[in-house]
């Protein structure tokens, strides 16, 4: 390599540091601690980097240009999350100044580093120190000073990453959260493992490249013990709606443009980002009035890939045993490897509707094929299904209008995409959030009507429904001044945590009691729970609940030893 990097380099390194993240993506995910406001660090740095790499990885001869439009593109229509869009920025910004010579030597990867902290700053609204911007500027300043003395590449980058590893280890003593958690900050964790990644590259390491995103079972080592996740407390959360979208215009956006709207965002919430590439804006920000957000965006143009998250309910989620969602993984990965199951096969004629359901259980899969939907595709609660999926059981329906019930708010930004990508079809998406929602929406559809009237009588019928879970906890904790111990039965209501107790009658009558009111209630028992364990749960509610007329259905589902569905 000597004092030049050459364009091979720097793709190699890239892929490898791309695979790095890859493969350690669930131990970042571990340092997830408080709050959880865009799902798993380590997952949505690896959907962005992803996004990029395997764009980086068709090249073949490329140019050092062509290698980092790849780069940059990819990464920013890949971006999710507030960790993925700092990723995603940080390579954008090295990029650029890339694209600007026609050799990569020590001083212009000095500059292309500083450039990279300096747009990821200015796409955050209040960056904060101890996180991966912090850990950033750390070696951006590092390999500016050594860039001065020494010319050859690998022993610069080496330096510079073992001083990256040092600024991550501080990161505990620069946010308080991550001190009482004891864990380092997870976006400078995931960006070290894309260095390092990238670093054994160039060592001449051989690396074989996994690009596709898998689960990792791995147990953390980057940090020893900590506390439990669900110790942290809620009350620090100010703004509880994390809420994404992008700002489609028919210009190219002017500096003053992106930064009124940042003074906007400014002034109704925090944890901003918001960045322009040409005519589209790229806006994170958490507030408590997602509609403010998104009517001040809808004055630039139009909006696209809006997502909004409950932070609050979200934190209760970390609840759900890790363990419990390997082997539900593990389970769905035993069954056929195809988009979804269908009821029957294609028709000859086309027909007015389709649908399509995201679930997991064959019970549950039965439940809306009898209800009439024509794929179900496999997943939900930490089973995410990719647009891909979601796509490619769209395209085997021959319907003129497909919708798609993505039953959980973790699935409900990858079916918006599908609409997106699939411009030749007419494709909807009715936001059900839960199970019970589904299957609400889908006994509410009208095979008369049309589809803006289908449309919003499928979405008036999701809140007519009151949800519920029940599952276990995995670890001692408190939420909301309630103390709860390892193996204590949870009733999650749509609201959050309603009940936790010793048993499952125990959690069942103290969450029912919370759950609102109603006259019909459906048990779905889970993979686990027998028939007789059921009815003998229906007769107990029956008891101190004479007036409620009680449905028991085999679901099948993994994680989930009942789902509710009060009507």
């Amino acid at each position: 390599m000597g004092k030049v990097l050459s364009a091979r380099d720097l793709q190699k390194a890239f892929l490898a540091g791309a695979n790095q993240l890859n493969a350690k993506k669930d131990l970042i995910n571990e340092l997830n601690v408080f709050p959880v406001p865009d799902g798993d660090t380590g997952t949505n740095m690896t959907m962005t980097i992803l996004s990029a790499a395997k764009e980086v990885a068709k090249i073949e001869g490329g140019s050092l240009k062509e290698i980092c439009k790849a780069m940059s593109s990819g990464s920013l229509r890949g971006a999710r999350g507030n960790s993925g869009v700092i990723l995603s920025q940080l390579i954008r910004g090295f990029t650029k100044e890339l694209l600007e010579v026609k050799e990569v030597d020590s001083i212009v990867l000095a500059k292309a580093f500083q450039r990279a902290v300096e747009t990821a700053y200015k796409a955050v609204m209040k960056p904060k120190e101890g996180t991966i911007l912090t850990v950033a500027k750390g070696m951006a300043d590092k390999i500016m000073e050594l860039s001065l003395t020494e010319e050859e590449i690998l022993p610069l980058l080496e330096k510079v990453v073992a001083h990256g590893d040092e600024v991550l280890k501080k990161t505990p003593e620069m946010l308080p959260v991550l001190k009482e958690a004891g864990v380092v900050d997870s976006g400078g964790a995931g960006l070290m493992c894309v260095l390092e990644g990238a670093l054994r590259s160039l060592q001449g390491e051989k690396i074989e490249l996994d690009l596709e995103f898998k689960e990792d079972s791995g147990v953390s080592a980057l940090t020893g013990e900590r506390k439990s996740r669900g110790e942290i407390s809620t009350a620090d959360i100010r703004f509880g709606y994390c809420t994404e979208f992008m700002v489609n215009g028919d210009h190219p956006f002017s500096d003053e443009e992106v930064e009124k709207l940042r003074d906007y965002l400014s002034g109704i919430g925090d944890s901003i980002v918001c960045f322009s590439d040409e005519d589209l804006i790229k806006v994170h920000v958490h507030t408590n009035h997602p509609g403010d957000a998104f009517e001040k965006g809808l004055t630039l143009g139009y909006l696209s890939k809006m997502k909004v998250d409950n932070m609050r309910l979200e934190h209760h989620e970390v609840l759900i045993e890790d363990a419990s969602r390997i082997a539900a993984m593990e389970k769905l990965e035993e069954q056929p490897k195809e988009a979804g199951a269908s009821k029957e096969s294609e028709p000859a004629e086309e027909k007015d509707f389709g649908f399509v359901a995201v679930c997991s259980g064959d019970g549950l899969r039965d439940i809306f094929l009898d209800l009439g939907v024509d794929q179900v595709v496999s997943g939900g609660q930490s089973m995410n299904p990719s647009t891909e999926d979601l796509c490619a059981a769209v395209e085997k329906i021959h319907a003129k209008h497909v919708f798609i019930l993505p039953n959980n708010k973790n699935i409900l930004l990858a079916a918006q995409q599908v609409k997106d990508i699939l411009e030749d079809r007419s494709v909807s998406v009715v936001p059900s959030k839960t199970i019970p929602q589904g299957i609400s929406a889908m006994i509410s559809f009208q095979p008369e009507g049309t589809v803006e009237e289908n449309q919003e009588g499928m979405e008036d019928s999701l809140s007519m429904v009151s949800s519920g879970e029940i599952t276990y906890a995995v670890r001692d904790t408190s939420i909301d001044g309630r103390e709860i111990h390892k193996g204590d039965i949870l009733f999650l209501g749509d609201q959050g945590l309603l009940s936790a107790e010793k048993s499952i009658s125990l959690a069942m009558k103290e969450g029912l009691e919370k759950m609102g009111e109603g006259e019909i209630l459906s048990l779905y028992y889970g993979e686990g729970v027998t028939e007789e364990e059921a009815k003998a749960l229906e007769k107990e509610i029956l008891e101190y609940m004479p007036n409620l007329e009680v449905e028991v259905h085999a679901g099948g589902q993994a994680v989930y030893y009942y789902l509710l569905s009060l009507e």
